[in-house]
């Protein structure tokens, strides 16, 4: 077997998991992809082959355990030893509280949190034996920060927060070689908006500012190369919500409730007729891809100066250093002068 790095992508048919399976090509790894819609797989996997990575087609559901656990036995039979392992698999509901039904609640759970423990005691099995490895858990603002019409989303979210965070407190207690770390997205432009069963009356969109998939892969990559940070921020828009959360919650629950309807809604109706992928994947409709990139290309950013600073502490502070200490040069040459 070859020294090419090994790693295994969960929701890896679109999105942000399609995003970090190519770049993980272009890499020259080798990659598992793990999702339910062969048409995205089968497209995921020619674009990590024209990257220059190994791909490896993995058909399943994340919230089936025991398909998970066959999924690395056969990663590991045919690639190798998994060195990094990448949750972002979820499904959800657009609607208000009320209008979910308790076997909906339930199916997402069981995909958009139980899948992140399904994959992560899977992968953690085995690099605990190697005591070496990387398991990243794509986040959200929304792991912190609650907003309207996305609360089996939000709920998801917030449980894999505390998921990770304990987790991470039994590996430093153990001085693993094993790492987790968590990336917290802002919205990014993927196709989930034209996919996740929806019962608002219009389409639904990510709040802005809206970053291109690629964002964020960008970060899971950094995170899962610099993991020894507990997490990571993604966008300016993240990093104020995080801290507006943190500083004033009600005010903020008082304007989210003023303007958090409307702004996950664009001005067009929803299409009764929109594939919904909470029960079967969205693909299977007429074998139709949908790629990394949702609907939203024009509106959406490819660059966030936010994750740079964040990349980039050190160089930061050397900077700010030399800026005092060259003003303190000036200072006292002004003082001496006079």
């Amino acid at each position: 077997m070859s020294e090419q790095e090994v790693v295994v992508v969960t929701g890896a048919s679109g999105g942000i998991g399609r995003a970090v399976a190519r770049m993980y090509g272009e890499r020259g790894a080798r990659v598992g992809l793990v999702a339910r819609g062969e048409t995205g797989l089968k497209e995921a996997a020619e674009e990590v082959t024209r990257a220059g990575g190994t791909p490896l087609v993995l058909a399943l559901d994340v919230a089936d355990f025991a398909a998970v656990e066959e999924a690395a036995q056969r990663v590991e039979r045919e690639l190798g030893p998994i060195d990094t392992w990448v949750n972002v698999a979820f499904t959800s509901v657009f609607a208000p509280f009320h209008q979910i039904r308790p076997e909906e609640y339930r199916r997402v759970t069981e995909v958009s949190y139980l899948g992140y423990v399904h994959g992560t005691m899977a992968a953690l099995s085995r690099m605990r034996e190697r005591d070496r490895g990387t398991i990243v858990q794509v986040g959200s603002a929304l792991a912190y920060r609650g907003i309207p019409l996305q609360t089996a989303y939000c709920g998801a979210k917030h449980a894999i927060q505390g998921f990770h965070e304990a987790l991470r407190c039994e590996l430093l207690h153990e001085r693993s070689g094993v790492h987790v770390t968590m990336v917290q997205m802002p919205a990014v432009n993927t196709p989930q908006f034209s996919w996740v069963l929806s019962r608002l009356p219009r389409h639904a969109q990510p709040v802005p500012p809206i970053y291109q998939p690629e964002v964020a892969a960008r970060a899971v990559l950094y995170a899962a190369d610099h993991p020894g940070r507990r997490e990571y921020w993604v966008g300016a828009s993240t990093a104020a919500t995080l801290a507006a959360n943190a500083l004033a919650p009600g005010l903020l629950d008082r304007y989210l409730a003023r303007t958090g309807f409307s702004s996950q809604q664009t001005d067009r109706p929803r299409d009764p007729d929109q594939p919904a992928n909470l029960w079967h994947p969205a693909d299977g409709r007429a074998g139709h891809d949908f790629g990394a990139h949702g609907i939203f290309d024009r509106e959406s950013t490819a660059r966030s100066w936010q994750l740079w600073a964040s990349q980039h502490h050190g160089v930061l502070a050397g900077a700010g250093a030399a800026l005092l200490a060259g003003a303190g040069v000036l200072a006292s040459k002004g003082r001496a002068g006079r």
